[in-house]
This record gives C-alpha cells, sequence and structure tokens, in this order.
C-alpha cells in the first residue's frame, strides 16, 4: 500500500494551484533580434544603395540591427527567391524590383509579385527617350516621327540587356504608336552606361534607361533626353517633357523598387513595418539620399503597392509577347 504524505500532497496541490491561475507567458515584443534584409543585386549598385539608406532608417526607428544582405545570381532569381521563402516572422524582407514582374514570363522562376507580402513601393524611375546631342531630332515629335516613317530595322536602340526593363520600356511605346515591338532593332547592352558611350559614339539612335542614368552623359554636352515615359515630369528633370504632353500617348513604365517579405506575415509585424518604413521615407536624409543620385521617389502603401505590381505584371507580360521573349 502506497502512502502519501499529506505535507508534500498539500504543498503539490498549492504549486499546481498556482501555476494554473499564473497568465500565459507573453510572447516577446516584435522586433526583440536583428533583422536581415535582403538585396537581390550586387553591392554599390542603385538598388543596394537605397536598400542600406532604407535600412539605417528603419534600424534607428526599430532599435534593432537591420543587415543589408546582397544575394545575387541568376538575373535576380536568387535573392528574389531567398525573400519569398524565408520565415514568415518579419525578421527577414527584402527590397523586391521590378523584376519580378518579369522573370516569370521568360520561364526564370515561378515567382510572382504574388508570392509576397507587399509592405511598401518606395521608388520608381521612368525611361528617358535619349538621343545624341548632334542628333537631327530637335524633339521627341520629330523622333517619333521619323520612326514611323522608316522602315523597320532602321532605328537601332539599347539600354540594357535583351528583355531588360528598358527594352520592354522601348517596346510599349512603340506598341503604343501602334508600331511592332521590332519595329526598332535593339541592340543589347550590358546597362545604361556603355548604352550611352555607344549613343556618343554613334553606334545607336536611341537609348531608352531612366534620366538619372543618362545624367553623366547629358550633363557633358554629348546626349539629351527628350521625353520621359511617365505620367508627370520629374522634378529633378522638369525640362523633360512626357510622351502624354508631347505625343498624347498614355504610356507610362518604369524600374522601380520597394520592400516586401515573405507570404502570411503576422499583421502586426505588418503594420509596425510599414509605419517605421513610412517614417524612413518622410526622412529629410531619405529624400535628400534619392535626390542627391537623381532616383525618383513614390510613396505606395500596401494597398497600392499590390495594384501596382499586378498591373506592372500584366504590362510586362504583354511587352514580353509582343516581343517574342515570353514562354509559355
Amino acid at each position: 500500500m502506497i502512502r502519501v504524505n499529506r505535507r508534500a500532497l498539500l504543498g503539490a496541490t498549492a504549486i499546481g494551484a498556482a501555476g494554473l491561475a499564473a497568465p500565459a507567458l507573453a510572447q516577446p515584443r516584435w522586433p526583440n533580434r536583428p533583422i536581415q534584409m535582403i538585396v537581390p543585386w550586387g553591392a554599390g549598385g542603385g538598388t543596394d544603395a537605397t536598400a542600406r539608406i532604407v535600412g539605417s532608417l528603419l534600424e534607428r526607428d526599430l532599435g534593432q540591427p537591420v543587415n543589408v544582405v546582397n544575394r545575387t545570381g541568376g538575373s535576380g532569381v536568387v535573392g528574389h527567391s531567398a525573400i519569398a521563402t524565408a520565415a514568415a516572422d518579419g525578421y527577414t524582407i527584402g527590397m523586391i524590383t521590378v523584376e519580378i514582374a518579369m522573370m516569370h514570363w521568360q520561364g526564370l522562376t515561378e515567382l510572382k509579385p504574388t508570392s509576397y507580402t507587399p509592405l511598401a513601393l518606395l521608388n520608381e524611375d521612368p525611361p528617358g527617350v535619349q538621343v545624341a546631342q548632334n542628333s537631327p531630332h530637335a524633339d521627341i515629335k520629330a523622333l517619333a516621327d521619323a520612326i514611323k516613317a522608316a522602315p523597320a530595322g532602321r532605328f537601332r536602340a539599347s539600354g540594357t540587356g535583351q528583355g531588360g526593363i528598358w527594352h520592354l520600356a522601348l517596346v510599349g511605346w512603340l506598341q503604343a504608336m501602334g508600331l511592332r515591338a521590332d519595329h526598332v532593332r535593339w541592340v543589347p547592352s550590358n546597362g545604361a552606361a556603355p548604352a550611352m558611350q555607344e549613343l556618343a559614339a554613334g553606334g545607336v539612335d536611341i537609348v531608352t534607361c531612366s534620366v538619372p542614368e543618362a545624367r553623366a552623359m547629358i550633363d557633358a554636352g554629348r546626349a539629351k533626353s527628350l521625353a520621359i515615359m511617365a505620367p508627370q515630369r520629374n522634378p529633378m528633370f522638369a525640362q523633360v517633357p512626357t510622351l502624354n504632353e508631347t505625343l498624347g500617348i498614355n504610356y507610362s513604365t518604369g524600374a522601380w523598387r520597394g520592400i516586401a517579405g515573405p507570404r502570411n506575415m503576422p499583421q502586426d509585424v505588418q503594420r509596425r513595418l510599414i509605419d517605421s518604413l513610412k517614417k524612413a521615407y518622410d526622412s529629410n536624409e531619405y529624400k535628400e539620399f534619392m535626390s542627391s543620385r537623381g532616383f525618383g521617389v513614390v510613396w505606395g502603401d500596401q494597398a497600392h503597392f499590390t495594384s501596382f505590381m499586378a498591373e506592372a505584371d500584366k504590362a510586362m507580360g504583354d511587352a514580353m509577347r509582343a516581343a517574342g521573349l515570353a514562354r509559355g
């Protein structure tokens, strides 16, 4: 027969009662450890620079380190995948770019804008239409008229690789003018800088890239920007008109950057991040940093960013199909 000590039994009962009465342990307040911000592109580029200024401002507001990590490779697939597949706890976020609306059309990945929790759109740079300073085309109307009158392939354009954002910008503009996607021949380049050099040397007739990327050659008096593909003029380049102003073509596109995380992030974490991102965007530090580099600033909250990416995804798909670059 098992004998139970009465004193021990009373003690155990008291401990059990106390445990039942104690409140459940509260979850630690987010964030309580460092945050990782993944950048799908290399260190030193525009996306990396933008991420680092945003990261430093988030760090100040959230009270935890925000470590920017460059995950390059696969034309942006590696870094975008790392953001989408991270734990959805708010401790891994990333800067997603326009390529997320392009890569799946090319068959590079199954990732799409819907693969993320969008948080905020922070930047957009529309393409400009640049020609050499000694070009016979004084304005965008003169250039457009000449392109329409010329046989297919007579004009050559560059600005990025085949199927890149600036190539698709040209395709969209040509379609908006009622022309075939290949009416102007695309000459692939390793980016806007070498394309602008080729423009000044007479190797190509047009470069479609952001005006900030063309700025050095424009300031050197070797090129000029005739128009931008945007709803309104860029205050930093106020002398450059829009296509709509000059041609009556309501066409706009551009390279953009925003912050997102994996799908199904906790709502309270989303709200805290969005509030902090808005503070960063509104800060003088962010505005001055972006202005010094000629980067466009635009705020898009979660709802706006979601619809913005859906529209970009459709536009990129249409342009890629027109150019024969879409797979499937």
